[in-house]
Parts: C-alpha cells; sequence; structure tokens
C-alpha cells in the first residue's frame, strides 16, 4: 500500500507522506520547519521532513521508504 505512494518520489504529496510517517512512527515534533520523527534505532534512516511547496523533498521520501522497509523487517524478524 505505502509502496504506490512512494512510487515516484519527485511527486509525492507533502501531507500524505506526513500522514504516513504518523502511522508506522507515531508523533513527530516540529523544530522550525522540520518534522523529525524518532525511529526505534539510532542514526539512518532518519526521518526528518521538510516541504518543498505542496510536495514532499525527494530524497525525504527515499529516506522515508527505507524507515518503514526497516521497521518492517524488525517486525517479521519477532514473528
Amino acid at each position: 500500500m505505502w509502496q504506490e505512494l512512494l512510487r515516484n518520489p519527485k511527486d509525492v504529496n507533502f501531507n500524505d507522506l506526513l500522514v504516513l510517517c504518523e502511522k508506522y512512527f507515531d508523533e513527530y515534533r516540529v523544530r522550525d520547519s522540520h518534522y523529525i520523527f524518532k525511529t526505534p534505532w539510532q542514526g539512518d534512516p532518519r526521518i526528518n521532513l521538510q516541504k518543498a511547496g505542496k510536495k514532499a523533498k525527494p530524497y525525504q521520501v527515499r529516506q522515508v521508504r527505507k524507515a518503514i522497509e526497516r521497521l518492517e523487517g524488525i517486525y517479521d524478524e519477532e514473528v
């Protein structure tokens, strides 16, 4: 489901990405223009979003994709 949203990193609506990150990573804090999510690991991939008009920045979309894949891998290993 999320794979379709993140298929084209250059065409992702910022608000859609924000909702997706809230679903996977819960709450965020806002610092200046940055929306920062906590992850259950330290380091990369980090989730630090900024708007680029109404769209999300493509490199940040790719980071979110990697973070979700890593998170899903953690839960798969626990089963």
